[in-house]
């Protein structure tokens, strides 16, 4: 089972994602997945940076992979999207059906989660246009992904999202720049001052969601860790952990013990929950609510044997 780091989908300065890059070129993460999948109006990094830091990563022995916008809204982004599909150097990760097209029948790509993939002729379908690998969508629960893994198409590899606070829906609205009473064209580009993005509160001041410029995220981090073994008994290929502003390395040193079998899950979801920007929850993990945190029986019974002390 490989470990990939997705995408960035804060606003960094780009000396901030050059070091952060430069730190995760030192860690175990087998592949990396670079690009704008956000807002195009993101400019710190453009495409020609992108590729000069893919290329140092590839120099690491990492396995690079270029990620498309998700929502495409003007012929600038088109003419964006159509530069990274014919980039000629590296594996694209279409995250909606325009690079799809551009890719089908031309080079193997990788199907991103925002593409709606939860039957068995979709894979099919997917497959046949070129797909190498799909990203499980995030609320998919683990009962239907292993109906799927019975029947999906050979040679197709499976990719479940691990770790990091889930992208939920994108909008043609700026959130952020509403949030600060300002257009959408004019939004003086204030996502930069959240790195893990602007956390929205109930009534009660309780976290609900993360307001991420067009993107709307979870508030709490989804957590994987302690599934890891029953996705590999599963099949899966690869797990995919999302990047946050502070901890990276030491995230992926803990996915990576369990991985090699030198911590559990539960002792591994331990030492995470410090590193967290917020609470774990892992419930469409199990067919639950998203937010739920499902407790597994390993640390149910630890729980007792504590409570009967």
């Amino acid at each position: 089972m490989k470990i990939a780091l997705g995408p960035p989908l804060y606003y960094w300065p780009r000396e901030t994602v050059l070091q952060y890059y430069e730190a995760i070129a030192d860690t175990a993460v087998d592949v990396v997945y670079l690009g704008e999948t956000v807002c195009s109006r993101r400019h710190e990094l453009r495409l020609a940076d992108w590729l000069e830091l893919a290329a140092r990563l590839r120099a690491a022995g990492k396995e690079v992979v270029l990620s498309t916008l998700v929502l495409l809204e003007s012929g600038a982004e088109v003419g964006t999207m159509h530069r990274v599909t014919t980039n000629g150097a590296y594996p694209v990760e279409a995250n909606d059906m325009g690079a799809v097209r551009q890719l089908a029948g031309k080079l193997p790509f990788v199907a991103g989660p925002h593409l709606n993939l939860y039957n068995l002729p979709s894979l099919q379908w997917m497959a046949s246009l070129g797909a190498s690998r799909w990203v499980v969508p995030l609320e998919m629960r683990r009962s239907d992904l292993a109906v799927l893994q019975q029947g999906r198409p050979q040679g197709l590899q499976t990719e479940v999202f691990a770790y990091g606070r889930m992208p939920l829906a994108f909008s043609a609205r700026c959130f952020t720049a509403r949030h600060r009473n300002l257009p959408k064209d004019d939004c003086r580009f204030g996502c930069i001052d959240h790195p893990d993005g602007l956390t929205l509160r109930t009534r009660e001041q309780q976290p609900f969601l993360v307001l991420n410029g067009i993107q709307t995220q979870s508030a709490k981090v989804c957590c994987l860790v302690q599934a890891l073994d029953d996705m590999r008994a599963l099949g899966v290929d690869v797990v995919r952990l999302s990047p946050q502003a502070q901890h990276m390395p030491e995230v992926i040193a803990i996915f990576d013990a369990v991985r090699r079998g030198q911590l559990d899950g539960d002792a591994a979801q331990a030492r995470l929950l410090p590193l967290m920007p917020e609470q774990p929850c892992n419930g469409y993990w199990h067919g639950r609510p998203g937010l739920d945190q499902v407790a597994t029986e390993q640390s149910l019974v630890q729980e007792v044997a504590l409570g009967a002390r």
